[in-house]
């Protein structure tokens, strides 16, 4: 039976490590049968923007597990109408969607995991 997978990233990835090893997670994840979604609220839509920030912990981690996320075209979802601009890196599956949305898509997932 397959499981509906998320990973929430929400913390900034250039105050902490945590988003971008919520990525490498979530790759690892990608690996079974699950169907798996990554949503990046907050400052964490960094992680998928053109060009990354040196000031990103573990930027080093996260350039080698990108082009991964970028060929398997994992679905990443972030919300709409956000009050501050992103230039996401058109290589990546994003979807944005309302918070209404991503709220039902978390309520009806089988797992979630937050970061």
């Amino acid at each position: 039976m397959s499981l509906k997978l998320i990973v929430v990233i929400r913390k900034d990835p250039t105050v902490t490590h945590q988003p971008v090893e919520g990525l490498r997670i979530a790759l690892g994840l990608s690996t079974g049968q699950n169907q798996l979604t990554i949503v990046l609220l907050g400052q964490a839509r960094v992680l998928v923007t053109d060009e990354l920030d040196s000031t990103i912990h573990d930027l080093d981690t996260l350039e080698k597990y990108l082009p991964t996320i970028q060929e398997l075209q994992l679905p990443i979802v972030v919300p709409e109408e956000n009050d501050q601009a992103f230039e996401f890196d058109p290589d990546f599956s994003i979807q944005e969607q309302s918070m209404w949305q991503i709220r039902s898509l978390i309520h009806d997932a089988d797992r979630v995991l937050i970061f």
